[in-house]
């Protein structure tokens, strides 16, 4: 009786406990159908003040990945462009023309400051330079309202977005927009529209240069710009070149050249070898002097200064060896002629030329060979010789004798003199010529 008891009072309460359920379910599906409609006005009603909210609070963006929640936060100086662009008013307008399109041409100023000249190439005929291109004009479309009447300045991505003049350069051959650590470009807007654009280039020109002159030389180099308004602007560079350089490089090892083969002069003429080889060594060296110099010059028609210095005293330094030719070879004939005067045996003239090539006074002893025996023809030639120094008789004509051979047989009797008179005619006319030289390029 009891066990049936229980079961009954078992079965009543989970009834209720299941009414109970069915019931407070019922009531939670009539609270959502109530607010649902509410949800819906307020997500449908307020769009543009959330996302107002979203861009000027934080301006920060969510993501959802696995659950989990980030925030993402926009690049400051791309939003800050973007106001920039809305400041200015960049949609707006069409800037692929130019402001006032249609109407005057748009005056443009332009001013240029020098860097450095990094290099000048007298080979490739043109110069490198580093310098800041300024650009000024007026785009009434980008001007905007200021409180302060303060200017704005942007960078290189703006500059990508609005009108800016076509200037380049003539006759460039190589020229780049520095780009470390950012591309050095500047861009300025004042409130009334006025715009400075300034760039820093590195731009190699074409200079043709005229070395008539070289070293000693002035050019004329020119850089310059040209836009599609067919306008161009030169900016003259006159480069004078310092001679320092080539007078250690160039003048002063040829004039020590040009010294070096004098010494010769003060050498016994029967010592061959020793002025044989200081001429050679002289005539080599001042065609190495030569040699080096035309290899860092440009390949021009026309003749430099410093090929007329060069040349000329390499023609010096030849004139030297020449010398010393003549001197050896007037020697030989002079000394040839009193053997062949004294009769002297051919093998001891062999021997005397056997040391260098020469006969030697001192190797020979005149005073040992008797006087010739007087023949008719001799004392024929005694007479004849005896009338001609006796004094005209009359009828007869005087001939006069040239003085120039006079001096030249003079000269080949005594070989010795030419290089006593060498000594003094090459270095006075050395020095002359250098006076004139550096008188007219100077």
């Amino acid at each position: 009786m009891s066990q049936e008891m229980r079961v009954q009072d078992n079965a009543e309460v989970a009834g209720t406990s299941f009414t109970m359920r069915v019931a407070l379910l019922a009531l939670r599906l009539m609270c959502l159908a109530w607010l649902w409609p509410v949800t819906q006005l307020n997500s449908s009603s307020f769009p543009n003040k959330r996302r107002h909210k979203e861009l000027y609070l934080g301006e920060n963006t969510k993501q959802k990945h696995a659950g989990r929640v980030e925030i993402k936060k926009m690049d400051s100086t791309k939003s800050l462009l973007i106001k920039s662009e809305q400041l200015l008013r960049i949609e707006d307008h069409d800037f692929a023309m130019r402001p006032g399109f249609g109407g005057a041409a748009l005056p443009v100023g332009i001013d240029v400051q020098v860097e450095s000249i990094d290099s000048i190439s007298e080979v490739n005929m043109d110069f490198t330079m580093t310098l800041y291109l300024r650009h000024y004009w007026q785009d009434d479309r980008l001007a905007f309202p200021s409180s302060n009447n303060k200017s704005r300045t942007f960078d290189a991505r703006l500059v990508k977005k609005i009108w800016v003049p076509d200037v380049f350069f003539v006759h460039s051959k190589r020229s780049f927009i520095h780009d470390t650590t950012m591309e050095n470009i500047m861009l300025r807007v004042y409130p009334d529209g006025n715009i400075l654009y300034s760039v820093r280039i590195t731009v190699t020109a074409l200079c043709s240069m005229d070395f008539s002159s070289f070293p000693l030389d002035t050019q004329n180099c020119s850089l310059e710009l040209e836009s599609c308004w067919y306008n161009r602007l030169y900016i003259n560079f006159i480069l004078r070149r310092h001679i320092f350089f080539f007078m250690l490089q160039t003048y002063f090892p040829t004039m020590l050249m040009v010294m070096l083969s004098w010494v010769s002069f003060w050498i016994d003429r029967r010592a061959v070898p020793a002025r044989v080889s200081l001429g050679i060594t002289t005539v080599l060296t001042m065609s190495t002097i030569i040699t080096g110099v035309s290899a860092s010059m440009p390949q021009v028609s026309y003749v430099k200064a410093v090929d007329i210095y060069l040349w000329a005293s390499f023609l010096f330094v030849f004139l030297s060896v020449i010398e010393y030719a003549a001197v050896n070879y007037f020697t030989t004939v002079e000394e040839m002629k009193r053997l062949k005067n004294a009769k002297i045996p051919t093998f001891n003239a062999t021997q005397a030329m056997a040391f260098d090539g020469c006969f030697h006074d001192n190797d020979i002893d005149l005073t040992s060979f008797p006087e010739a025996a007087s023949t008719p023809n001799t004392e024929r030639n005694t007479q004849s010789r005896n009338s001609t120094n006796s004094a005209p008789t009359e009828g007869t004509r005087l001939r006069r004798k040239n003085p120039l051979k006079e001096n030249l047989s003079f000269i080949m009797s005594n070989s010795y003199m030419i290089d006593s008179y060498s000594r003094v005619i090459f270095p006075l006319a050395y020095l002359l010529f250098n006076i004139i030289y550096w008188s007219m390029y100077a």
